[in-house]
């Protein structure tokens, strides 16, 4: 028996509709279980607390648990390989930030494309790192600390996290721009090298404004400029870099990643999801407590701010000849 034309075209219709309505039928239904929110630093660090802070709020808005799962190792490389491979249902997700997009030029042997193969949810916050000083330090400015290290090349010690962390990178950045010379001094993380900035071991960092804004605030480290392009809410009277090197900007964020292929359904929910929380007065009350301010994209605007720093910091990386510790 034949089908009339306009019957086979009903049927036709209808068959293709059958997937994505149930595409879209899975994604209002989601989460059904429990999720992972895999973060690549150990706990009790900006990153950890960010996502905790984020997944209790999916969690109460969702009404399943937002499982925290800390994968240190490889600058975050081993967390990034494990969401990469988990199967991309929304149930494995990534916390991103600067190690990120910092790793794809950093590591040569990589056996992922990080822009390719995670794709973007939503961003959560934007924080700035702090130009710091020993107390010690007779420069109280960055123009004088440009100016000393000009007048002394190479007597300037600048600590950091270790080699490709977001402050030796945004340390190389200043050099670069500035057209000064310190000498790096990278440790096994961010507590030894404040520790032994506080100690005076080494003159200078930059460092992450979540660990080291009471150290400021008690006198016991001079806060030179923010990194920002604005100045941080949190210490309003300290000065951003650009307001001395036209054009300095750099800072750390987070975001949410998944695997790619996620279905869009599932990532356009988490997104409003994370907006809505980010609206939210204590939400961003909770970040102003990390020293950062909400930043809400869309999964597209997210991408390119990935892409940007993926760019930005492979030309640092290449500038300053900087190779994997």
């Amino acid at each position: 028996m034949q089908l009339p034309r306009r019957k086979f075209l009903q049927l036709t219709a209808a068959a293709v509709a059958l997937p994505t309505a149930a595409r879209s039928a899975s994604a209002q239904a989601y989460p059904t279980r429990p999720v992972r929110i895999v973060v690549g630093f150990a706990a009790g660090g900006s990153t950890d607390i960010g996502a905790r802070v984020i997944g209790q709020w999916l969690h109460e808005r969702l009404g399943q648990p937002f499982v925290i799962e800390n994968r240190p190792g490889a600058g975050t490389n081993v967390a990034t390989e494990s969401v990469v491979r988990a199967p991309p249902d929304g149930y494995t997700l990534l916390m991103v930030g600067p190690s990120s997009t910092v790793n794809a030029t950093l590591y040569d042997k990589l056996s992922f494309v990080f822009l390719r193969d995670i794709a973007p949810v939503a961003s959560l916050i934007r924080q700035p790192q702090i130009m710091l000083a020993n107390s010690a330090v007779t420069a109280r400015t960055v123009p004088e600390l440009i100016a000393y290290a000009k007048a002394e090349p190479g007597k300037i010690t600048m600590a950091s996290a270790g080699v490709g962390s977001a402050g030796h990178l945004v340390g190389e950045l200043f050099k670069l721009m500035a057209g000064v010379d310190f000498v790096h001094v990278p440790y096994r993380g961010a507590g030894p090298a404040l520790a032994d900035l506080l100690g005076g071991q080494v003159l200078i960092s930059f460092a992450g404004i979540a660990g080291s804004i009471e150290h400021v605030r008690s006198g016991k480290l001079r806060a030179l400029a923010v990194t920002t392009a604005a100045r941080s809410p949190a210490l309003p009277d300290v000065p951003t870099v650009s307001e001395f090197v036209p054009g300095f900007e750099a800072g750390d964020w987070l975001g949410i990643g998944a695997p790619k292929n996620t279905p869009p359904a599932i990532v356009d929910k988490l997104n409003n999801e994370i907006a809505a929380a980010l609206a939210d007065p204590k939400i961003t009350a909770r970040f102003a407590d990390l020293g950062g301010t909400a930043l809400a994209l869309t999964p597209a605007e997210f991408g390119k701010l990935l892409a940007d720093e993926t760019e930005k910091w492979a030309e640092v990386i290449r500038a300053a000849h900087i190779k994997p510790e």
